[in-house]
């Protein structure tokens, strides 16, 4: 007889591959929310009742990073007093650590830029005192370095002043 005219029950699968589904559905769905949860934009505290003051984690934040820097910068000026940086060097390690200074305080990307494309970019004016008179001069020009010393005032005035 080719064919019969029974009919089959569909078949039947085991109660443990339901549980592999439901067990698949539940782990992409903890995935989903743990990925919403880890980039979502994160809340500022604010001081209660003044709603236009900064939050009061970035105050305390911007004020450790402006200690943190005028350390480095009193290193710096200490090394070369005692003679272990040369002028030249110097200036190049305070170029340096005040361009990451803005880097770290405003997230502008100043440890990349060139002088010209910071002015053109309109930042502080103490920014740009400081790399026109001392650091580009003593980094780039034939000749003697100009005073580290100076520098370090002027990486100061940066550190004290950026907003």
């Amino acid at each position: 007889m080719p064919g019969s005219d029974e009919f089959y029950p569909p078949a039947q699968y085991g109660w443990g591959w339901m549980l592999l589904a439901i067990g698949i559905l539940a782990l992409l769905v903890f995935a989903a929310s743990l990925v919403l949860f880890l980039t979502r934009p994160r809340r500022s505290i604010t001081i209660p009742g003044d709603s236009d003051a900064p939050p009061l984690l970035t105050i305390d934040v911007l004020s450790q990073l402006r200690v943190e820097y005028l350390e480095r910068i009193q290193q710096i000026e200490t090394d070369y007093r005692e003679r272990r940086l040369s002028p030249r060097h110097a200036n190049l390690e305070l170029s340096r650590v005040v361009r990451t200074f803005v880097n770290e305080y405003s997230g502008l990307e100043a440890p990349v830029l060139a002088l010209d494309d910071l002015i053109a970019r309109g930042v502080h004016p103490a920014l740009i005192d400081a790399m026109g008179r001392h650091y580009y001069p003593s980094i780039f020009r034939q000749g003697p370095a100009i005073d580290p010393l100076a520098g370090a005032e002027a990486a100061r005035t940066v550190v004290r002043t950026w907003h």
